[in-house]
């Protein structure tokens, strides 16, 4: 009860925080691989085995699954749980945050390190649209927190990090290390337990991928496989110069300085109060390069992390001097704080601009998205195959690999009969097209995806139509 009584105002906030976040945006809606977990979610609770080797599956993360199990327990209104529970990752990211920089250094550096990684482009443009990166980052730094209140605390914190490992496998580098860090501390009975402990979230992780595939390093082949088919940048080699890039993309040159400069101010005068922080951003970064060494797509989501503590950084070049007593080092940090928050202010206008043109990227895009839910809505009797129309047969044609999640949660199509018409000679007898250009750019799996068709097969008629999407048929009945 004690505990509850402590989370409760959390939760409270983090719900507020996401609820926040939503109303500035007026729009949200799911991603192309968490749509994948609600539809690989549906599969388990209906008895059908998930379809991890369709074309273009994201990796399966087992807890995203999980949830989308109980998520698609409520229907139609399922997706909308889905976005509910990540958003509300998202205010628990923003809360997790606010605390690590209170504990481990001053509220007021909590408070604006917070604010700088909740106002920063790429997280919520992935975070809007419902990625499991920011919920996965999320229980990361709340298991910071409990380490920074009661260092070497145990199992509480592996927890939380066993269940961000079943988001993202980078998370088992931390897990490794928390265990490590705990050894000393530790008779062996307890090592062992906490040992089994850390090992959960990677045979979860196996066991579910040999169950479904066979191959229980499917996650390992199959993102390795896509970032080839999408042509992402991997390799050791690129680490080096995309790591700056990218970390500059999440946080922005002027709080990008700041942070490295309160990162040295704090090794400098707060070195224990930074260990945590500092930490964690080592681990995130050694966890980047690894992705690198094995092969694996290195996108800038994958250092969200980092952002969040060099956001805290930032904010400990321009307010950390509340957390050191009087004297001359007060003095300077207050001067180089009024720098920073001056270079960070001068910026503004600019993120104001970046957020705007985002705001209007996510309203058009989820605008594309409801598009296509109203044109099955008004065309079910064509695409309840087969019991629709008697001449109709899958698979059922789309543009490219974008809508198929969509459209198979929607629809009760397996995703395997919802197939690309790009690339190969199609067959089918419905064929969903996009409207005009400026929809075919806003519904692509990949920036390097092929352009969406819009022309039918030969012999194809239109069945129905709205503003973004069009709706051939070519059936017998029709």
């Amino acid at each position: 009860m004690a505990w509850a009584r402590r989370a409760l105002p959390n939760a409270l906030a983090a719900a507020a925080v996401g609820l926040l976040i939503l109303a500035w945006f007026g729009h949200a809606f799911l991603n192309y691989d968490t749509f994948y977990a609600l539809v690989w979610g549906d599969d388990l609770v209906h008895g059908r085995g998930p379809q991890y080797q369709v074309p273009f599956a994201p990796t399966p993360h087992p807890l995203a699954t999980a949830v989308g199990a109980l998520a698609s327990l409520f229907g139609d209104a399922g997706e909308g749980v889905m976005l509910g529970v990540v958003l509300f990752g998202i205010g628990w990211l923003v809360v997790g945050l606010f605390w690590l920089g209170r504990e481990s250094f001053a509220w007021p550096v909590g408070l604006l390190g917070a604010a700088i990684f909740a106002t920063r482009v790429p997280p919520l443009n992935y975070g809007i649209r419902g990625y499991v990166d920011l919920p996965a980052i999320a229980f990361i730094v709340w298991a910071a927190v409990l380490e920074v209140r009661r260092p070497r605390r145990g199992w509480p914190v592996l927890v939380l990090l066993e269940f961000a490992g079943l988001l993202r496998p980078e998370a088992w580098l931390f897990i490794a290390a928390y265990w490590l860090w705990l050894f000393p501390s530790r008779d062996w009975p307890a090592r062992i337990r906490l040992g089994v402990l850390a090992v959960a979230a990677p045979a979860i992780w196996l066991v579910s991928d040999a169950l479904v595939t066979g191959d229980a390093l499917w996650s390992l082949h199959g993102t390795h496989d896509l970032a080839g088919q999408l042509k992402r940048p991997t390799g050791i080699e690129n680490v080096p110069r995309l790591m700056p890039r990218r970390l500059g993309e999440i946080v922005r040159l002027p709080e990008l300085i700041a942070s490295v400069i309160g990162f040295v101010a704090a090794l400098l005068w707060l070195r224990r109060r930074a260990l945590v922080p500092a930490t964690v951003l080592v681990l995130n970064g050694v966890a980047y390069a690894i992705l690198g060494v094995v092969g694996l797509s290195l996108l800038g989501r994958y250092l969200f992390l980092a952002g969040a503590m060099l956001s805290l950084f930032a904010a400990v070049a321009v307010l950390g001097w509340t957390a050191v007593g009087p004297g001359r080092v007060r003095s300077w940090w207050q001067g180089v704080g009024v720098v920073a928050i001056a270079g960070i202010i001068a910026f503004s206008p600019q993120q104001a601009d970046r957020l705007s043109a985002l705001r209007t990227d996510i309203a058009n895009r989820e605008r594309v998205q409801a598009d296509l839910h109203a044109l099955l809505a008004l065309s079910k009797a064509h695409l309840i195959l087969p019991a629709g129309l008697d001449g109709c047969r899958t698979p059922l044609l789309v543009p490219n690999h974008r809508p198929v999640p969509e459209l198979a949660y929607w629809t009760g199509i397996r995703a395997s009969e919802i197939v690309s018409a790009q690339g190969r000679h199609p067959r089918g007898d419905l064929f969903i097209a996009p409207a005009n250009p400026a929809v075919a750019r806003l519904s692509i799996l990949d920036p390097r995806d092929l352009t969406a068709p819009a022309t039918p097969p030969r012999g194809f008629r239109q069945l129905d139509r709205n503003r973004s999407w069009i709706l051939y048929g070519n059936c017998h009945g029709d």
